[in-house]
This record gives C-alpha cells, structure tokens and sequence, in this order.
C-alpha cells in the first residue's frame, strides 16, 4: 500500500508539473526527473507485489495436506522449530501402498507364475493372502564387477561350490484381516501354491 501510495503521489507530481509547464516555461530536465521517480517508484511497487505473493506462497506452505492415506513416522519436529526448505521432517507411510517381498533360490524360479495365490505368515501369527505380482528380473553380480577399463574383473581363486541366489518375487496382498496391524519392515514366511494363477491374468494395482 505504501509504495502504491508512492506511484499515485508522483502521478500527481508529474502532472503537475506538465500543467504548470503548459502555463510556465517548465525545465525540460525536471520533467525528465519526474519521470524517473515515477518509473523507479512503479518498479519497487511492483517488486513490493512480488514480495507480498512469495510470503502468502509461504504461508500457505506453512500447512502440509498429506496427499494419501497412511501414518505419519518419524516426525523429526517439536514446537518452535524452525523448517528449512529440502529438509526431510516427517516420514509417511502409505497405508494402501504395503506389500510382500520373498525371495525364492533360482532352482524354484520354473514352479512360479504371475498370479499364485500366496499365503503369508507373520511372525506374529497372523494370516494374510495375497498373489504374485511380480519377479525380479536381475540382481547384482558380486562375483563380477567391472573394472576401470569397463572389462570383467574375474577373481582368479574361484570358489565353485554354489549356492543358489536368491531372487525377489513381489507379493500384493489381496485379504488383510482388520485386527492385523502392518507395518514396513515387518518378517513373514511365504508359502506359494505353484499354477494357481496360470489360468487367469495378472492381476493390476
């Protein structure tokens, strides 16, 4: 509003002058100074604008709408704190966005499909059910890392008794009983019933 009031005031200003210049020989060089005042005082009301929207753009980010369902953890934030921008401050976990990982030896890799029906047991002793939605199609090679020269690095002192790695399988869960509380990170057992889901389509998210 001050520099608002500033613009107006040497609107005035300038007219003035160009009035009493029709009727009063008026200095060229003072009309020239009006102007400039004006145009520097148009700039710093419009920077003052500018400024008023970034601070309500602030306010209003002073209020944070999670944008899914689920449970805040971790919240790294007390009264009076002050939050910097990029700073991580709560952690929120996805209530529908849970899912399974197993990892099955490559041996078991042919009995599996996208679709089984899976049971999982908590080490709680809860039940769930769920399906295959998806098998990893690679993991990292420890035994074979690049060198510089982007070559194989090959260790001449092989060990060549394997054992079979182990790939992960991921699990959507259909049926998650009401009592059953989840959470990420949790430890279950796996049991997968091998061309349940052959003879129907992959089940979508």
């Amino acid at each position: 509003a001050r520099r608002r009031a500033d613009v107006d005031a040497l609107v005035v200003s300038r007219e003035a002058r160009e009035d009493a210049g029709s009727q009063v020989t008026a200095s060229q060089a003072q009309l020239e100074a009006a102007q400039a005042q004006l145009q520097g005082a148009q700039a710093q009301y419009q920077a003052a604008l500018s400024q008023r929207d970034t601070a309500r753009l602030n306010l209003e980010r002073t209020k944070v709408f999670s944008p899914v369902d689920g449970y805040v953890t971790n919240l790294a934030v007390r009264r009076g704190d002050y939050a910097a921008a990029g700073a991580a401050k709560i952690a929120l976990i996805d209530s529908h966005s849970f899912w399974v990982y197993a990892y099955f030896e490559e041996t078991k890799l042919p009995l599996l499909s996208i679709g089984d029906r899976a049971k999982i047991q908590l080490i709680n002793g809860a039940t769930l059910e769920g399906h295959v939605d998806s098998i990893a199609r690679g993991i990292y090679d420890r035994d074979n890392p690049q060198s510089r020269e982007l070559t194989a690095d090959v260790n001449p002192t092989f060990n060549w008794v394997r054992l079979a790695q182990r790939i992960p399988v991921r699990i959507q869960l259909d049926k998650v009983p009401e009592h059953v509380l989840l959470a990420s990170g949790l430890t279950c057992t796996v049991v997968l019933e091998p061309g349940s889901g052959r003879s129907q389509p992959a089940a979508r998210n």
